[in-house]
């Protein structure tokens, strides 16, 4: 072995010892071997800030749009119409928008009749939205099995909440509610949502409404465990 060779394999022996590969690639630059670093995609998305200021979620419903809402018990589609209700068709598209939907539970399920949904997990969210409420809006359309339709107390008091037609419900039309749109695809879905605690307390054994708004989810989980919730909600391209 000359000595001009010999010279060569010392240095790379060198170079391998303070790290770098005897292919000639920094040792640092194997994955196996760096620190982990966290993608911009397993980052946590930081919350919609109009989760706590409704004010901020004021955008226009395109004419016609359709909400995936995927649930404990699988997914359905609903299609909304804004024609029917623009003002309700609005505040759906924004409440979907800014994940306000996300571990929302079907709180008021009643067998042969609605399953109700829409009141923030989060009471510190709820508070905020509780008060939000929208203008009414002409009924066009009738609250007929899978129509979807924001609840109300009473005129101009829609905030939130929303209800599926478990049947046909048209007595509800001449009452003021509004139906924004229907379940078009996941119908039986929503047939198999757990109905067994039924109307709220007192009239039914459900959650306590002053308890849910006060505790959020921790009281549902806890003392209604049983209840199927919406996982999250988007809007369909």
């Amino acid at each position: 072995m000359n000595r001009r060779l010999i010279v060569s394999f010392s240095l790379l022996v060198v170079l391998c010892l303070f790290g770098w590969s005897c292919t000639g690639d920094k040792a640092a630059e194997s994955p196996s071997e760096q620190e982990p670093v966290a993608s911009v995609e397993s980052m946590p998305e930081e919350p919609n800030p109009a989760l706590l200021v409704p004010g901020l979620a004021h955008e226009k419903a395109p004419a016609v749009f359709r909400i995936e809402f995927e649930t404990t018990k699988g997914p359905f589609i609903v299609t909304v119409n804004r024609d029917w209700a623009p003002r309700g068709a609005d505040r759906l598209f924004n409440l979907v928008n800014i994940g306000f939907f996300e571990e929302t539970a079907f709180f008021r399920a009643i067998e042969g009749f609605v399953v109700q949904f829409g009141i923030s997990g989060n009471p510190e969210v709820n508070s905020q939205w509780s008060t939000a409420r929208i203008q009414d809006d002409p009924v066009k359309a009738s609250n007929k099995r899978g129509c979807v339709t924001f609840a109300m107390a009473g005129p101009n008091s829609r905030t939130t909440q929303v209800f599926i037609n478990l049947r046909d419900n048209s007595d509800l039309d001449t009452q003021g509610f509004a139906p924004i749109g229907r379940v078009t695809e996941g119908l039986s879905v929503i047939d198999s949502l757990y109905t067994g605690y039924g109307e709220m307390a007192p009239k039914g054994k459900g959650p306590k409404p002053k308890v849910f708004n006060r505790r959020g989810n921790k009281y549902l989980k806890m003392q209604f465990p049983e209840l199927d919730y919406v996982k999250r909600a988007s809007i369909l391209e």
